[in-house]
């Protein structure tokens, strides 16, 4: 017989440096979950991305057992990381605070493939293309 879900739980954490205080703690710890299980498993899946954001979708049985799916990190993170910036425009439509080259955002694109609701490379440059307006930078050639 299937194990019953009791919750899915959806958090952003940084690779390989899991740990029991919050985020994790409390939405874990509500649930039931060994915490410390989770941190391990988690940490030793991601220890080879060290630095980047990874999202992490968990999956929360009835008898407290749980699964968890990594997922490719957030399109704002690779792109900050590509333009080499801290953060975004206060306010992206009157300002720019950098840009980044087409070459970037496909290889962004390609790498957030799995992730994006786009039928062909294209339609997932474009969608990256939006993130990167909404957050004040201007696309160039290169």
């Amino acid at each position: 017989m299937a194990k019953k879900v009791i919750a899915l739980v959806k958090l952003q954490l940084q690779a390989g440096q899991a740990t029991p205080s919050p985020p994790v703690g409390p939405a874990l710890g509500q649930h039931g979950v060994n915490i410390m299980e989770f941190c391990k498993a988690f940490n030793e899946r991601t220890k080879s991305q060290e630095g980047t954001v990874i999202p992490a979708l968990i999956t929360i049985f009835s008898d407290r057992t749980f699964t968890f799916v990594t997922k490719t990190p957030p399109a704002s993170f690779l792109i900050k990381k590509a333009a080499k910036l801290a953060k975004g425009a206060h306010a992206p439509r009157k300002e720019t605070v950098g840009s980044i080259t087409k070459s970037s955002i496909q290889e962004i694109a390609q790498l957030k493939m799995v992730d994006l609701n786009a039928k062909d490379l294209e339609g997932a440059m474009k969608i990256i293309e939006g993130s990167v307006k909404s957050m004040g930078l201007e696309v160039v050639e290169g």
